[in-house]
């Protein structure tokens, strides 16, 4: 499982400060999970999170790998808003069958479970979540998200984690220009994979660059194209890939 930090927002400004910096909408935390992104000013991905309640305080879900970056953010934001932000000492508890009480659904997808948080240890009951991830092209933190990605080419809107109504937050005009007056030209897509090519192989197709492929499981994978090239059989390394 990759490690997250669980961190803790406290004070009264948490709410309307989250509001005017993340992706999704924060009112909607009292219907569960929110799931959401940070972006750059020019709308390009910093970071995906998870934001839950946890009383009067937000609690937010991170890559490990994210966490230092996204505090040195967040703190950057804050100015004199009343918000504090600490290690909430809690860790994820993971899985896909029966939720514990006190678990939540991942907004993401049906198939992804559930998730808790607790000063128990951080587990995860086995499932195996790639499988998953690319039967329904669910990009992940690291792999498929990466810095300069932009959160419409990475599926958010079919992810549940972006709000179109909410009003402005950072990167939100660029974010809205993509949706409303552009269609995307590059993007993730499961394509069929056969044979062998590692993580982050260049896909080709006649001489030229069509994107990247990403995680694989049984047979297929998660793929970044160009789609105007995403035509036919590709070749990423040894391996054969094209569209679903």
């Amino acid at each position: 499982m990759t490690a997250r930090r669980i961190l803790r927002l406290s004070g009264a400004d948490t709410v309307t400060f989250l509001q005017g910096l993340v992706t999704n909408d924060v009112d909607k935390l009292d219907q569960g999970l929110v799931y959401a992104a940070i972006l750059t000013p020019q709308g390009k991905y910093l970071a995906d999170f998870f934001l839950a309640r946890d009383g009067d305080d937000v609690l937010l879900d991170v890559a490990e790998e994210l966490a230092d970056g996204l505090v040195k953010r967040l703190s950057m934001y804050k100015l004199r808003a009343d918000v504090q932000i600490t290690d909430s000492g809690l860790n994820l508890q993971r899985g896909s069958g029966e939720a514990p009480e006190g678990a939540l659904p991942d907004p993401r997808h049906g198939e992804m479970g559930w998730r808790a948080y607790s000063t128990a240890p951080a587990s995860d009951d086995g499932t195996d979540w790639d499988a998953i991830r690319v039967a329904h092209c669910i990009p992940e933190t690291g792999i498929e998200l990466t810095p300069d990605s932009y959160i419409l080419e990475s599926r958010f809107e079919v992810l549940q984690g972006v709000d179109f109504k909410k009003g402005c937050y950072v990167g939100q005009e660029v974010t809205a220009r993509m949706k409303h007056k552009t269609e995307l030209r590059k993007g993730l897509r499961q394509v069929v994979v056969e044979g062998d090519a590692p993580e982050g192989t260049e896909i080709v197709a006649n001489g030229k660059s069509v994107g990247t492929l990403f995680t694989q499981s049984a047979g297929k994978g998660i793929a970044y194209l160009r789609f105007d090239r995403a035509k036919g059989d590709m070749q990423a390394g040894e391996a054969t890939v094209r569209l679903d």
